[in-house]
């Protein structure tokens, strides 16, 4: 009996006009550059005559192009592993085995959601270049590619057909959803001058088009004194009223910057409960689509800052067992008040902190330590600096000397640890506080480190194994630093947790 051949598919048809549109697209900025230069002298209609040729010459290639790469490119979802093959002059074959993914994620960029198209991202936890994608599927495709491998990476007997997709997206529950109206005040807190650097590099690279030099003060100087004589003979009162207007122009465009920047990324955000875990929506321009496994989830980050933490906004993120630090953890609730943070947590199986809970601080030897570390740098660079350099050079360092004392006293006020008994916390900060919980079970390993210096003084570091973060207590005292190690190697231990992931569902522990 001959093993039978595998079942090979091309993407969608309508992919590779999203392809040929995007290579296009690429090429505007190259095409407007050379217009501008070819056509400054004039003679616009002798030169349109040789130009409209090359143009739809360069059109029809990137069809042609698009066309070829679509029909070269095949997949197949074999019994132990999904296979891709792609190139037109050379061929590339890949095959990922399912035990290796991590994640697999739908992603719609604008164009592609106009024609229906999605594109499939599989996260190895290698990262970068080393993950597979496939532009473009169906979005039906691509929802039944993503049940096919997580049921196939999870050992489940029967394949998911199509209908049993669209009753596993059908049976949902929305446990926390953005409107427009929080979209909006999420991003009054995201203040960014982002479009500044963009302007100012886009300015420098194209400096060439303007009439003078852009960082000329000498011509702005020049080209501002007839437009400007007016505000300069008003007095210094008017100079100080002209820079807070232009410190205010700052403002509210950072403040335009990060609620575009906001909207974008969180449009119609949507976190739902489904029976593979938890669903998350989002993004206006580009949505993606992305399902986190209930017993994947090794623990959470609940983060705010120094401002949003005054209105009572907060932010969850869930580390997942991808050890992609870029696609580990994910956005929960990307900005929302605690009683709507508690039921997903409750969700993911984890708990916040008992009002019982105690906690500790590291130990003063530990953060006296890296205080007089810090010393010994800064101190004889402030004094040579002091010695050879300007007046008032010294004070930089200084200054640095002085901020690394205070930040060392501040966080030993306010880092603490604790250890439950389902679960361990860290902590961090009073400006932007944060704090992780991480499951007891779920944890990979757990490692005592000691430099020199803490031998000596009797404290070490205790670092947890995360696939997809870093968690790390400091300044423990040695003897609870062993005590910790063995008490969590014993919870590691005492589940199974080849079984734990393949128990679909189940809550964390």
């Amino acid at each position: 009996m001959t093993a039978r051949e595998p079942d090979y598919r091309r993407t969608d048809p309508k992919g590779f006009i999203v392809r040929a549109a995007m290579m296009l697209a690429q090429l505007v900025i190259p095409l407007g550059v050379a217009a501008v230069t070819i056509f400054d002298d004039g003679d616009f209609g002798g030169k349109i005559v040789w130009a409209a040729p090359f143009i739809a010459a360069i059109i029809l290639f990137n069809l042609v192009v698009a066309y070829l790469q679509w029909t070269k490119l095949t997949y197949t979802a074999g019994a132990t592993d999904i296979r891709v093959e792609s190139g037109v002059l050379s061929r590339a074959a890949r095959s990922v085995p399912y035990e290796r993914i991590q994640d697999v994620s739908l992603e719609q960029k604008l164009l592609p959601r106009l024609f229906g198209l999605v594109e499939v991202k599989f996260e190895t936890g290698a990262g970068g270049k080393d993950d597979l994608s496939l532009t473009y599927l169906s979005e039906g495709e691509g929802e039944r590619l993503r049940e096919l491998i997580r049921n196939r990476r999870e050992g489940a007997e029967d394949e998911a057909s199509e209908s049993d997709t669209e009753r596993a997206t059908k049976q949902v529950d929305t446990i926390f959803a953005m409107g427009p109206k929080r979209v909006f005040t999420f991003g009054l807190f995201e203040f960014s001058l982002a479009v500044v650097a963009v302007i100012g590099g886009l300015a420098q690279q194209f400096d060439f088009l303007l009439p003078f030099d852009l960082w000329d003060l000498d011509e702005w100087e020049q080209r501002l004194a007839g437009p400007g004589q007016w505000l300069a003979g008003l007095g210094p009162l008017a100079q100080v009223a002209g820079i807070v207007i232009a410190v205010a122009m700052l403002v509210v465009l950072g403040v335009a910057t990060g609620l575009v920047r906001t909207a974008l990324r969180e449009w119609d955000f949507r976190l739902e409960r489904t029976s593979k875990g938890l669903r998350r929506r989002r993004g206006l321009l580009t949505r993606t689509d992305l399902v986190m496994p209930l017993h994947r989830v090794q623990a959470l980050r609940l983060n705010t800052g120094f401002v949003r933490r005054l209105f009572g906004w907060h932010s969850l993120k869930i580390i997942s067992l991808a050890s992609d630090s870029g696609g580990a953890n994910h956005d929960a609730v990307p900005f929302g008040q605690m009683e709507e943070i508690q039921p997903v947590v409750g969700v993911t199986g984890f708990d916040l902190p008992p009002g019982d809970t105690t906690w500790q601080r590291a130990m003063p030897e530990y953060r006296i330590d890296k205080t007089v570390l810090a010393v010994i740098v800064l101190l004889p660079v402030t004094a040579v600096v002091a010695a050879v350099g300007s007046p008032w050079f010294w004070l930089a360092p200084a200054a640095g000397l002085l901020f690394t004392l205070a930040e060392q006293w501040w966080r030993w006020r306010h880092d603490y640890r604790a250890l439950g008994e389902r679960q361990i916390y860290s902590k961090h900060g009073w400006f932007s506080p944060s704090l992780a919980i991480g499951s007891r079970v779920k944890l990979q390993s757990v490692d005592i480190r000691q430099g020199p210096l803490a031998r000596l003084r009797g404290y070490a570091s205790l670092h947890f194994g995360l696939a997809g973060g870093r968690l790390r207590i400091h300044g423990m005292p040695l003897a609870e630093a062993r005590r910790w190690r063995e008490e969590i190697s014993r919870s590691i231990s005492s589940a199974d947790f080849s079984e734990l992931l393949e128990t679909k569902g189940a809550p964390a522990s």
